[in-house]
């Protein structure tokens, strides 16, 4: 797939079109749960925060728009930012998408804090962007995760 043309795209929860929307939750579907058959509740009440800015890379496909990665910065309550929902579609991998989103997000976080919880194997691409494990290990729906932080 021919990726070349990906365009960083990004909004506010409260100004997201719903089918943008639909996409977006289909692709962490279609990853999260179909591919790494983890059944679990993927929809957890944080994409329509107010505080909430969805990203995502897009291809235009001769009018149709299809959506190749994605990833949701939260605004913590309690101060600092955290990422994740961070995916890329099974044939759009290796391209360097993610880290392109990585790199979007992270440039509007700028220096302060920000953590995620990463799946454990996927530990090495986020410590390219400075992430680094901030407490112990845990399983999460049958993945092990590591906390990490930045900032």
């Amino acid at each position: 797939m021919h990726t070349q043309g990906a365009t960083v795209r990004r909004s506010w929860a409260s100004d997201l079109d719903t089918g943008t929307l639909y996409a977006l939750l289909a692709l962490r579907t279609e990853v999260f749960v179909v591919e790494q058959e983890c059944p679990y509740q993927e929809l957890d009440g944080r994409d329509l925060e107010q505080r909430t800015r969805h990203y995502w890379l897009a291809a235009d496909r001769g009018g149709t728009v299809e959506i190749l990665a994605t990833l949701r910065l939260l605004k913590e309550p309690g101060g600092g930012y955290r990422i994740g929902r961070v995916c890329t579609r099974l044939d759009a991998r290796g391209r360097g998408l993610g880290h392109r989103l990585m790199d979007a997000a992270l440039a509007e976080v700028g220096d302060r804090q920000c953590v995620l919880d990463a799946q454990q194997a996927q530990e090495a691409f986020y410590a390219r962007h400075g992430f680094v494990v901030a407490g112990e290990s845990f399983v999460e729906d049958g993945i092990p995760h590591v906390p990490m932080a930045r900032g």
